[in-house]
């Protein structure tokens, strides 16, 4: 339950993705995109328990939150133990870095270092993030541009425009998941002092920012078709739209508890476009 796996394809697409590019310009080193591909989960899941954890201690998770169980809030488990495997896991992370920066080098380093550092910082420490209105930012750079530029960066030693382009849409839909999150916990959040963007601009903003991100994530491969000489294989997330439709009309029309199904609907839409995704790029 503090794992949260619902939330694990949000570090898991960003990998396939930056690998799909990296097999398209003839690099593929399976050791590398599995290694890379584990401490991405390890740092996603590690973030999942910094956030039970440091929104319990603020204060945020009562018992009128309308999202999924906290597990300490709940007390199925205490701090010490969620701070516990948060450091076992942002261990197990470093470990399999000190093999990606064996390969890549000192902008992996960077890159493991700040990942961790911004995950803690997201709930954590004396501005975090996600209580300043900078969530929506963290999650788009870490989980769409750094995640898909880096596992591109380890695999091949080279970064691209193309590398960069292809990790928008891969952040607008991770972005997305936080935003119907906000959406849903607009009131609480703001009862409790956390200014995410749907507090501070209001829940007509966040969802017109969902539709924004929606538009980008199905732009994107039109413009790698017509303007960077893929394939029209990278259309094949396109197919996808209809669920992205589905989903901007629940955001639109539900409000509460319902609003879970549209988190893991959204969580699952990422999925499905990184497979597409995937298949279009390497095609």
């Amino acid at each position: 339950m503090a794992i949260r796996p619902r939330t694990l394809t949000a570090a898991m697409v960003p990998v396939v993705v930056g690998t799909a590019l990296a097999l398209r310009v003839g690099v593929f080193n399976w050791p590398v995109a599995l290694v890379t591909l584990c401490s991405a989960l390890c740092i996603q899941i590690g973030t999942n328990f910094a956030n039970d954890l440091y929104d319990f201690k603020r204060g945020t998770d009562t018992a009128a939150r309308v999202g999924p169980t906290r597990v300490t809030s709940a007390g199925l488990l205490t701090p010490r133990q969620v701070a516990t495997g948060m450091w076992l896991v942002f261990g197990l992370a470093a470990l399999f870095g000190l093999y990606l920066i064996a390969i890549g080098g000192w902008p992996i380093l960077v890159i493991g270092v700040v990942s961790i550092v911004a995950a803690i910082a997201y709930t954590g420490g004396p501005f975090p993030l996600g209580y300043n209105g900078l969530g929506d930012v963290a999650v788009f750079v870490f989980f769409g541009v750094i995640a898909v530029v880096g596992t591109f960066y380890v695999e091949t030693l080279t970064v691209t425009l193309e590398a960069f382009l292809v990790s928008l849409p891969i952040g607008a839909l991770a972005t997305n998941i936080l935003v119907v999150n906000n959406v849903r916990d607009a009131d609480t959040d703001r009862v409790a002092g956390k200014r995410t963007l749907a507090v501070l601009l209001g829940r007509d903003a966040a969802r017109a920012e969902y539709v924004g991100l929606m538009l980008v994530a199905y732009a994107l491969p039109i413009v790698l078709w017509l303007a960077f000489g893929f394939q029209p294989w990278v259309l094949l997330p396109l197919v996808s739209s209809p669920l992205a439709v589905r989903h901007v009309r629940a955001v639109y029309t539900v409000l509460g508890p319902a609003l879970n199904a549209t988190l893991g609907g959204t969580a699952q839409l990422l999925a499905i476009y990184g497979i597409l995704f995937f298949i279009g790029i390497v095609l």
